[in-house]
């Protein structure tokens, strides 16, 4: 699958700023901070849309957060190889397409090819492997094939499960309790009230065929993935086990990551999955957390249609950290829209000079350590902030490095 095209990146190195730091981040699986230890290269793998109602703002913090992590670690001087997944077959894609009388495979290719405007628009890097489940239908055949053979699958009614059972370390990525865990799974996709299975948290890993829903012929038989297993064959694939970080929203940590990473690492004998697993928080609209089932939701494609510089609405996700949940309002695209003024005035007042100076050199290195730091954003912006108002009094020079500063870490194009 095509990816969008990505805007460079600036060299801070280049212009004499040397190497950004090491990146820590919140790890789900540890409650704590985690340093990611990475020599010359890195990955990360971020689970993707289910491509209707795309891109809603929600998608879009989630894919800034990661967007941030790749620009950590390129000023670090590391090279990285960044997935995403798109789940361009389940049952929410079918539904809806039914529920609007279109095609599913029509319906998933309008909304990939908005979700790819939205991400070039605002500047998000693109991944190298930008990777549908149709597409990659034999790598997820193979590994579930790989946990037949391990023992550690059985059929209810045609339909294969993972035995939950088998995996001792289950639950240690999202470390909440049994009880909780049924809840969440109930929730979200999950079939806990089965009959026939073996446990309620035990999850589908191929569905077989039914009437009127697509269906692939495999050495399973004819029928198509459940959730979770695309994403543990897809990450292993293009970033093998023990990559350094899976992500995504928060709604994601269960089932989704815990189950995906059971799956890698029984099916491929080895542990971790990832060394860190890393979670955005939700953003709400009126109280309540956006979601494609309430219907409340931002659709980025509108806001730009509408006139939305994308530079405000990034400066907009940007002025919350990546891990709390907040509520979007118009104040925050006004604040925004204010904030991105006074970096572009301050830009034109402090003059042509290309030397960095030590005001410059500061607000670069005040970006470094904030993003360095569980990429908190806020605090960046925040000594861009302070700079700005300097070099609009004339106080402090250094737009030009600041600017590439700005562009450089926090994809921002003055």
């Amino acid at each position: 699958m095509r990816a969008w095209a990505s805007e460079p990146v600036p060299s801070l190195a280049a212009r004499g700023l040397g190497t950004g730091l090491a990146l820590s981040v919140h790890n789900t699986a540890t409650g704590q901070l985690a340093r990611i230890e990475a020599a010359h290269k890195a990955g990360v793998y971020v689970c993707g849309i289910t491509p209707y109602d795309a891109t809603h703002l929600g998608h879009a913090a989630t894919m800034l957060a990661f967007d941030l992590v790749q620009r950590v670690w390129l000023d670090a001087g590391l090279s990285v190889t960044y997935t995403q997944n798109v789940t361009d077959i389940d049952d929410p894609l079918l539904e809806r397409a039914e529920r609007d009388g279109v095609d599913w495979q029509d319906l998933a290719q309008r909304e990939v090819q908005l979700f790819r405007g939205d991400m070039e628009a605002l500047r998000m890097l693109a991944p190298q492997h930008f990777t549908g489940v149709v597409e990659s239908m034999d790598l997820v055949v193979a590994a579930i094939e790989r946990l037949r053979a391990a023992g550690v699958t059985y059929e209810v009614d045609g339909d294969l499960y993972f035995d939950s059972s088998r995996d001792e370390s289950f639950g240690r990525v999202s470390r909440l309790d049994r009880e909780t865990m049924l809840g969440l799974f109930g929730e979200r996709g999950g079939d806990p009230e089965r009959s026939g299975k073996r446990d309620p948290l035990d999850w589908l890993l191929w569905r077989a065929e039914r009437t009127g829903e697509p269906a692939w012929d495999s050495p399973l038989g004819a029928g198509r993935p459940g959730w979770h297993v695309e994403c543990a064959a897809m990450a292993v694939e293009h970033l093998g086990m023990g990559f350094e970080i899976q992500g995504g929203g928060s709604d994601l940590v269960f089932p989704h990551h815990e189950m995906s990473a059971a799956e890698a690492e029984m099916a491929f004998a080895s542990a971790p999955f990832a060394q860190a697993y890393v979670h955005a928080g939700m953003v709400g609209l009126d109280g309540d957390k956006m979601s494609k089932s309430r219907g409340n939701l931002v659709l980025v494609s509108e806001l730009l249609m509408a006139g939305v510089d994308p530079m405000a609405l990034r400066l907009a996700l940007l002025s919350h950290h990546y891990r709390t949940d907040w509520s979007w309002t118009v104040a925050d695209l006004g604040a925004a829209r204010t904030r991105l003024a006074a970096w572009r005035s301050a830009l034109s007042a402090s003059g042509p000079a290309d030397q960095p100076g030590a005001e410059a050199t500061a607000v670069v290195e005040a970006i470094r350590r904030a993003l360095a730091e569980d990429l908190n954003a806020p605090a960046a912006v925040l000594a861009v902030d302070e700079w700005a108002a300097a070099a609009q009094q004339g106080w402090v020079g250094g737009g030009r490095t600041v600017a590439a500063a700005v562009d450089a870490l926090l994809g921002v194009a003055l």
